[in-house]
């Protein structure tokens, strides 16, 4: 659904330009304006659970998962293999491919002390200056990234045949 609206080009891959071909265009991007991204009432927030995908989130919320793109779009997700949450089963294999000891430490930690003192800030490997700091371990940092891309926003119902209309002008310009 979301490709059919891309306009189409003619196309060959022979350097002498024979055989030309009718494609459609996926180079074509558009993206969400950063104004209508921060309208507080167009969006709710969403958490992805373990083993969600752009589709069922958009079955779930939209009772169609063809309109997962919309999901996509407003998050501004262009690598949904890289910028979604992981399954468990995945975020394991991906935390044991990528360090040879998950649970050794990745960085320290210490409170900050003035304005928000609930923020964390990371004072990198080695924590000679600050013996008290936490350390945070390579899966737990890991965790901490999937979880900050479990939170997503999600595009109130009532607006989405108006995003629809807009998004099939905009890739026909």
């Amino acid at each position: 659904m979301y490709f059919q609206n891309f306009p189409n080009i003619y196309y060959t891959n022979e350097r002498n330009g024979r055989n030309l071909r009718i494609v459609t265009n996926i180079l074509r991007r558009i993206g969400v304006q950063p104004a209508v991204k921060t309208n507080g009432t167009a969006f709710s927030k969403y958490i992805v659970r373990n083993g969600e995908t752009p589709e069922s989130v958009a079955f779930n919320v939209y009772n169609d998962a063809n309109l997962h793109y919309i999901i996509l779009m407003v998050n501004d997700i262009h690598d949904r293999y890289h910028q979604w949450p992981m399954s468990v089963p995945q975020f394991q294999a991906f935390v044991n491919d990528k360090y040879s000891d998950p649970d050794a430490v990745h960085h320290y930690e210490i409170d900050q002390v003035s304005g928000d003192t609930t923020v964390k800030i990371n004072i990198g490997t080695d924590n000679t200056d600050h013996p008290s700091a936490t350390a945070v371990t390579n899966v737990e940092y890991e965790e901490d990234q999937e979880d900050e891309k479990r939170t997503i926003k999600i595009l109130q119902r009532g607006y989405v045949p108006q995003f629809v209309t807009e998004l099939k002008t905009l890739l026909k310009e």
